[in-house]
């Protein structure tokens, strides 16, 4: 079947990428479901909310200090670096759910990250942001107008931010493929993007090792993880 549709990918201007957890989970980040979704016996899922936080902040943070101490430690897998190589043939977009910067590690550019950065704080009261690399030597942390800090990501019950999401609908209107790799297509609004695509006769891949809830309407569907396909995929392009 991918030959049915090599021409066209071989055509392409423009491709953008949306993805999430199974890609990241591949360099050994767990992900939030299944059997991953637990952390010292809290539901993952939970935590990430800004209801949890105001609960027992120094819990959520105890959370984040691990999460940013495993993501540090992880390295882009095959499938990030097929991404970036293919910058070299055709515009590359990413719009990814995930917040480990691993897309800008392996090289790619154009990276727009719809829920946020690990790596970013910002104040729960004022204007403060910014990017923390080091270990907190407090926790909570608070910011210099004595409020706690926060991680700057996107937790379940918030917006995106308008500007980000406002790129993503652009460029999912004007690419010539969308590539879905590793997410299931469950988080709103992240799982529209390929709508938009759709409605603009983008040809659309997805990667998965599972059926989602968009495979029929897929062009082509790989069941495959990402660091498997994607190089091999990538390889058409050339």
């Amino acid at each position: 079947m991918i030959n049915s549709i090599s021409e066209k990918l071989r055509a392409a201007r423009k491709v953008v990428f949306v993805t999430g957890a199974g890609i990241s989970q591949e360099s050994g980040i767990p992900t939030f479901r299944g059997k991953d979704g637990m952390w010292r016996n809290y539901d993952a899922m939970k935590l990430a909310t800004i209801e949890a936080f105001y609960d027992d902040p120094k819990l959520v943070w105890e959370w984040y200090n691990e999460r940013r101490h495993n993501i540090f430690a992880a390295e882009p897998n095959l499938g990030h670096k097929a991404i970036a190589e293919l910058e070299k043939y055709s515009e590359v977009v990413i719009l990814t759910q995930n917040i480990d910067g691993l897309h800008q590690r392996a090289g790619s550019s154009q990276v727009l990250e719809l829920h946020g950065s690990i790596v970013k704080i910002k104040c729960t009261v004022c204007d403060f942001k910014d990017e923390m690399y080091s270990e907190f030597s407090e926790n909570p942390p608070l910011c210099t107008c004595g409020n706690i800090l926060r991680p700057d990501v996107v937790w379940f019950g918030e917006g995106l931010p308008q500007d980000v999401w406002q790129k993503a609908i652009i460029h999912a209107n004007n690419c010539d493929v969308m590539i879905i790799a590793g997410t299931s297509l469950v988080v709103s609004p992240a799982n529209t993007l390929p709508i938009y695509a759709k409605q603009n006769d983008a040809t659309l891949i997805e990667i998965n090792p599972d059926n989602t809830i968009m495979t029929e309407d897929m062009d082509l569907s790989i069941r495959s993880t990402s660091a498997i396909a994607l190089p091999e995929l990538v390889s058409i392009f050339k």
